[in-house]
């Protein structure tokens, strides 16, 4: 089985000789391993697995299952649908940093709800990080903590702009965004819709549109913002996020 594992993976490069450069193995004994009469010595497999981002299952099972299983959302059954725009979010398209967001609020037509999130990168992943301003939870008889407030995301890149994923702590809520870049002075906008799961209802809403502000601003400036978070009426948006986010036109 590592044999047989270890030419799936080889396959992917150019010529084994290059291969066994770069895990800087002979590449005699490289292709006895290929070959499946001889094993490396822990350090080696070690060494091979760190490279091909796999781990020492590769002795005992496919890898195609190792590799779908380790990462759902870049292994081989979706790398080529999900995957590449998992990867594909760069800093110049969605940079890093502090974003202010509004929307109509999804239960009070009448109010809008402001907030902050951070987006960050790990690798070649774009996170998301956010909480639920206090008077959002009390409105809803949810605990205030920061752990129960907290939500997290991953962004993900489409052909005009970014899709997120965000649910709080356990899946106890799920929501969908999708968001384009729009022009302006400091070309630091984007606008598009957020969705959430839960059941219809008549007297709320389960789609809404969605502004988002990179702020280019000092930490102090941002934390300041943040006291600003939470229901606000119509006339407290800020003046290009109301221009957005054109509340007077019905949102398809």
């Amino acid at each position: 089985m590592f044999g047989a594992n270890l030419r799936i993976m080889a396959q992917e490069y150019p010529s084994i000789s290059e291969l066994s450069r770069q895990l800087g193995i002979n590449r005699t004994q490289f292709n006895r391993y290929l070959a499946g009469e001889s094993f490396p010595r822990p350090d080696v497999l070690d060494r091979i697995c760190a490279f091909f981002g796999v781990d020492a299952r590769i002795l005992l099972d496919p890898v195609d299952s190792l590799s779908s299983g380790s990462d759902p959302l870049t292994g081989d059954f979706l790398k080529d649908f999900v995957g590449r725009g998992v990867s594909g979010v760069t800093e110049e398209f969605f940079p890093s940093g502090f974003y202010r967001f509004t929307r109509r609020s999804f239960v009070n037509q009448d109010m809008f709800a402001m907030g902050l999130i951070y987006v960050f990168r790990d690798g070649d992943t774009c996170y998301i990080r956010g909480y639920e301003p206090r008077s959002a939870m009390r409105a809803q008889g949810l605990p205030l903590d920061s752990p129960t407030r907290e939500y997290r995301g991953l962004v993900m890149r489409q052909e005009n702009g970014v899709t997120s994923l965000m649910s709080r702590r356990g899946t106890m809520t799920c929501s969908f965004n999708f968001l384009s870049r729009v022009a302006s002075f400091d070309n630091n906008f984007w606008v598009g819709y957020v969705t959430r799961t839960v059941a219809e209802n008549l007297s709320t809403s389960r789609a809404v549109r969605m502004v988002y502000e990179y702020l280019n601003e000092p930490l102090s400036r941002v934390i300041a913002m943040s006291r600003e978070t939470g229901f606000i009426t119509e006339d407290k948006l800020p003046p290009f996020h109301a221009r957005l986010l054109e509340p007077a036109r019905p949102f398809r």
